[in-house]
């Protein structure tokens, strides 16, 4: 593993919030002089920070305190616990946190998922009948957040990361094994959320639960020939959105 790698990770970390409170704090000082470090967090918080805005604000379960006051509790009989101990659980903890490493971009993923979900949520869908998909290059480049309601055959975009193109337009895809080629959604708007309504309207629950959508990168206006003409940059699977 690259410092590159190691740097993108802990940055991960540190805007998911799933960093300990020391470490945390070590990683926020580390940042005011590591320039590598505070790029990477701010890349971070870039990626995933337009999710939260999406979520309305919801008061906290009245038992949340007590919960918080047991683990502190819990945290403070380890700590007094002879240095021997201690130093047995630091190790375990260095030995883990090589394998939290290689999951943090997915639980990055899963992060942002879960916001685009708990907005669906928040908005009154059920979500028995909400399919979402995280459309993306690789597994560090969410691009564009999907939901269908397969009850009105509405889709909405949600833009998260791809930049618009001078020039050209995204274009949304419908992949499926039954259809010869890939069947055109419309294009993807320049604002931050683009409904898409009559187009599903075609196709049965059954081929949408299934189906894959991709973007390509067309033409200014769209693809000229009713197939992806131009390089398909995004793609993901339809899920079922469940709690």
């Amino acid at each position: 593993m690259t410092d590159g790698d190691d740097i993108d990770m802990l940055a991960a970390e540190y805007v998911l919030g799933t960093l300990p409170a020391a470490e945390r704090a070590a990683a926020a000082l580390r940042a005011r002089r590591d320039k590598p470090l505070a790029a990477a967090i701010d890349a971070w918080e870039r990626r995933l920070g337009p999710l939260a805005e999406s979520v309305a604000p919801r008061e906290a379960p009245a038992n949340i305190w007590p919960e918080i006051k047991a683990r502190v509790d819990a945290l403070e009989e380890v700590l007094q616990t002879p240095a021997q101990t201690r130093a047995q659980i630091i190790g375990i903890e260095s030995r883990l946190r090589r394998w939290r490493g290689a999951a943090v971009t997915a639980s990055a993923l899963a992060a942002s998922l879960m916001l685009f979900v708990g907005y669906r949520e928040f908005a009154g869908v059920p979500q028995e009948k909400t399919l979402v998909a995280v459309l993306q290059k690789d597994a560090q480049s969410p691009a564009f957040l999907v939901s269908v309601d397969l009850e009105t055959r509405v889709l909405t975009i949600r833009a998260v990361a791809a930049e618009p193109q001078r020039g050209k337009s995204y274009e949304l895809w419908l992949v499926h094994d039954e259809l010869k080629s890939p069947r055109s959604l419309g294009l993807v708007g320049s604002g931050p959320f683009t409904v898409v309504r009559p187009q599903l309207a075609a196709y049965s629950p059954q081929m949408i639960e299934q189906a894959t959508l991709a973007v390509s990168l067309e033409p200014e206006g769209g693809s000229p020939t009713g197939v992806p003409t131009g390089p398909v940059l995004f793609a993901g699977k339809l899920i079922q959105a469940t709690n």
